[in-house]
């Protein structure tokens, strides 16, 4: 091969590879467990402000991790997005997120709404908390979680159902605070307290206690929202408890560079988007969230619920307690 062929093509694999580099920089794919009307306009904004391009799948958190988990090092996810924090510790605990080392990460999201390994990030706040009937509660009759299941509360509590991860987190939580034997005693008189069968999602929740059939429940904060959105004269109310101690169990949608991204300095940038002031209602304001950054207020709307002291403890908890939760609601009768 003569020198002018060698050049020719030696400057013809450098600007291959060098091109490719640059699109492949230019490109994330995200799997998210957030439903795409929640994070489309956001996937939007961010193409719109830095050109990159991302592709996105989404799914149910179940399916979704298994997925990184068969895909290996063959996958082409950079990012997972997914709600609870219960999840996101999964996620980390099988080892399909990498940690991440990132100053602007660390300013504008709490320690206690992060990973203590930096393997996951929270992006969005909901407090699930108490709901109760404005006709027949008066507001200075509850105090605490646990003291829903005084005898003031017999038959006219309602739950949803223990399976789903919101309350395996909330009971996780409670044992972290308590220790187990007390969260159980807790857990056990709220079953005792039952006025109906625990139901499948927050709003058959809200809806039975219009109906009549309860008085007070534990919910997410969105779901009240959504409910009052339709109703603004909905005869139902929130209200914070333990606010004399650990304040309001909190949780978080959020995100984590998976272990094997293509593209990881891209999704740390994205991440780091997420958080900052100029994005955060974006992320919160869609599903009637909080944004987690200090900075950034609430939409007034979500504002005008009330404000609350929140419980400070890292929600690895969440994570690190739930098999232990599960068992103990299997245990208390809580189905």
């Amino acid at each position: 091969m003569n020198l002018f062929r060698l050049t020719a093509l030696l400057l013809f694999l450098f600007l291959t590879f060098n091109l490719a580099g640059l699109a492949f920089a230019d490109e994330l794919v995200v799997y998210s467990a957030r439903k795409e009307h929640l994070i489309k306009p956001l996937f939007d904004a961010y193409t719109k402000e830095t050109g990159t391009k991302v592709t996105y799948i989404t799914d149910k958190e179940g399916p979704l991790l298994q997925r990184l988990k068969s895909e290996g090092k063959n996958t082409r996810a950079d990012l997972l997005i997914t709600v609870d924090a219960g999840n996101l510790w999964h996620a980390a605990n099988v080892d399909v997120l990498q940690g991440v080392d990132s100053q602007v990460l660390a300013a504008n999201i709490p320690a206690n709404l992060r990973d203590p390994d930096n393997r996951w990030f929270g992006l969005s706040l909901r407090a699930r908390t108490i709901v109760y009937s404005t006709e027949r509660v008066k507001p200075e009759q509850l105090s605490s979680y646990a003291a829903l299941g005084e005898a003031d509360w017999e038959n006219r509590l309602l739950l949803r159902t223990s399976k789903k991860v919101y309350n395996q987190s909330l009971v996780a939580m409670l044992i972290a605070e308590y220790g187990e034997a007390k969260a159980e005693q807790i857990v056990s008189s709220w079953v005792g307290n039952l006025a109906a069968p625990p139901f499948a999602n927050d709003t058959s929740l809200m809806e039975a206690i219009l109906a009549g059939q309860g008085d007070v429940g534990v919910v997410n904060t969105y779901y009240f929202g959504r409910l009052l959105k339709k109703n603004p004269e909905l005869k139902l109310a929130l209200y914070w408890p333990n606010q004399e101690s650990t304040g309001v169990h909190v949780n978080v949608s959020g995100a984590g560079v998976t272990k094997y991204a293509k593209n990881p300095e891209g999704a740390v940038k994205f991440l780091e988007w997420l958080s900052s002031e100029q994005a955060q209602n974006l992320f919160a304001d869609a599903n009637m969230e909080y944004p987690v950054n200090p900075k950034v207020d609430a939409h007034e709307y979500v504002k005008s619920w009330g404000s609350f002291k929140a419980s400070e403890m890292n929600l690895a908890k969440a994570g690190e307690l739930q098999s232990d939760a599960i068992k103990l609601m299997d245990r208390a009768g809580y189905r």
